[in-house]
């Protein structure tokens, strides 16, 4: 209901109760107003993924130093962080910069192209790099300073790695299913 209202333009505050700092519900609705367009993006939109069996990273961890280091820097773009090169890139295809985890390295992404392969240690400094001048040249600039075919191959290769070591199902999710619904015959 409230999101109906919002979308149709019927207010433009709102609060969260949060298990946190009210600073923290203050910000969660800003976000919300955010992504409604009802209020102007002053800062990043960090999205993450929801980890799975392919992530080689604590995606909460790395998500968190982002958040961090991103937090006072005023730069409008939605980030994201994904735990998988498998799946990463294309799931936030529509992020304006992202980094997906894969074989001990970050893979960078704009606007779900590869455009950097860096060490997993540098994953959230480069991060803060890119989002700078993207924020301050465009995401075409940034692609067009970028090495892609380099990075898409890098990619590629980290993706064929991943698959081959943890198959096309890494969940196991047939497996769950088929647990669940023999528990529930």
């Amino acid at each position: 209901m409230i999101g109906s209202l919002l979308a149709d333009g019927i207010g433009d505050t709102i609060r969260f109760s949060l298990t946190a700092d009210p600073v923290e519900e203050a910000r969660a609705g800003r976000v919300l107003l955010e992504s409604f367009g009802l209020r102007e993006r002053k800062n990043v939109d960090l999205i993450a993924c929801p980890s799975c069996g392919r992530a080689e990273i604590d995606v909460i961890e790395v998500a968190s130093r982002a958040r961090d280091a991103l937090a006072d820097e005023q730069l409008p773009l939605q980030v994201a962080v994904m735990g998988c090169v498998v799946n990463g890139p294309g799931e936030a295809r529509d992020a304006d910069l992202g980094i997906a985890a894969g074989r001990r390295r970050g893979h960078l992404f704009v606007k779900g192209q590869n455009v950097a392969v860096v060490p997993e240690d540098e994953m959230v400094p480069t991060l803060v790099d890119w989002a700078r001048f993207i924020a301050e040249h465009g995401a075409e600039a940034a692609l067009a300073r970028a090495d892609t075919e380099v990075a898409r191959r890098e990619a590629e290769k980290d993706r064929a790695e991943l698959l081959e070591i943890q198959g096309d199902d890494a969940n196991a999710s047939e497996q769950r299913v088929e647990l669940i619904s023999q528990r529930f015959d």
